[in-house]
């Protein structure tokens, strides 16, 4: 196990400043997500923490040790990429052993490292396939053992899920969770799937133009975003906006909202976030339990059925909200009823200033 801490770092290429002046420490044993949309700069900061990029500026240590300049084969990582990388001549048990070879290691001592590694993946009796007689999920696993045979300091891992189906990925994300809970390796996984950070990590940090806009724990952030992108982009959410009067939000001149108790928020314009799941949607005139003078009023437009739940897009006088429902939680409801939308204002989400 290791502690990484990267401080101050960035990297332009060109006139594009990949990272920017980012600082974020990952502790001992932790599985950490570095999530944001394409172009964010979370795969550039993983190669910077690899050794395959090197910054302009700033500081990566690994337990202390300043590594910005340490060429990638001496820092003691191991990395999964989005290909898996495997070779295709060589069999299961031979790609495992590959960087044992490399350092120079032979014999028994590699014999049992590659066996220990496959029974930890749980492929210790395919270790004479190829890779072309696997499946995804399989080849997934042979490139984490590969990774992990080498006892790595830190694990990196590059959106190694992305290339399998739904229902292999969740599989996947609770092979991996078992795996670094069992060898104990701090982990730094890259990825662009909300619910994959949210189901696998320990901590969050979230990047936006080459910086970090929010790092904690996936609780932590889900339920207080700092800004409207946190909130938008880790899960979804209705943004309000409106002027604070009174301790309510006034939308407009006919709807204002109760803000949470102890909300210490001064006169003046404010956004508010509150989730989908969080919002209680019924038929009017019969209404929505909870705060009936905050409550919206609109027409279902649209309705996404996803098996275990259903979303409801309502158009409330131009301003549209979404209210997601579990199955069994309520009544279906039909596209043109006019609806009414309400929440417990504890659930609203005030957001700083931008």
């Amino acid at each position: 196990m290791a502690r990484v801490e990267v401080q101050n770092v960035s990297l332009t290429f060109g006139a594009h400043k990949a990272v920017d002046d980012v600082s974020i420490a990952f502790e001992d044993g932790g599985f950490y997500a570095l999530l944001g949309p394409s172009g964010s700069g979370k795969t550039t900061l993983l190669r910077m923490i690899a050794g395959f990029e090197f910054p302009d500026q700033g500081s990566i240590r690994i337990d202390g040790e300043a590594v910005e300049n340490v060429p990638v084969n001496r820092r003691r990582i191991g990395m999964v990429f989005q290909n898996y990388a495997l070779f295709p001549n060589m069999s299961v048990e031979g790609n495992v052993a590959f960087g044992l070879e490399v350092r120079g290691e032979t014999g028994e001592a590699v014999r049992r490292a590659v066996a220990e590694a496959l029974d930890l993946v749980q492929l210790g009796a395919l270790a004479k396939r190829r890779p072309h007689q696997l499946s995804g999920g399989q080849r997934q696993r042979v490139a984490l053992a590969r990774a992990i045979v080498t006892k790595p300091r830190v694990l990196l891992l590059d959106e190694p899920l992305s290339a399998l189906d739904k229902a292999l990925r969740t599989d996947m994300q609770v092979e991996l969770k078992r795996i670094q809970r069992e060898v104990g390796v701090t982990t730094i996984f890259v990825t662009h799937d909300q619910d994959e950070a949210l189901s696998i990590s320990d901590r969050i940090g979230i990047l936006k133009d080459g910086r970090i806009v929010q790092e904690g724990a996936p609780e932590e952030i889900y339920d207080r975003p700092k800004s409207e992108f946190a909130a938008t982009f880790l899960g979804e959410a209705n943004i309000l906006t409106g002027e604070v009067s009174g301790g309510r939000l006034r939308l407009d001149e006919v709807t204002a909202i109760a803000l949470p108790q102890g909300t210490s928020a001064a006169a003046g314009r404010l956004r508010c976030a509150i989730r989908p799941e969080r919002v209680r949607i019924a038929a009017a005139p019969a209404g929505v339990d909870g705060d009936r003078a905050g409550q919206l009023r609109g027409t279902v437009v649209r309705r996404l059925f996803s098996g275990s739940a259903s979303t409801y897009f309502v158009d409330c006088t131009g301003r549209e909200m979404k209210a997601i429902v579990q199955r069994g939680g309520g009544a279906d409801i039909a596209v043109g009823t006019p609806v009414a939308l309400g929440w417990d204002p504890a659930d609203l989400i005030p957001l700083p200033a931008a």
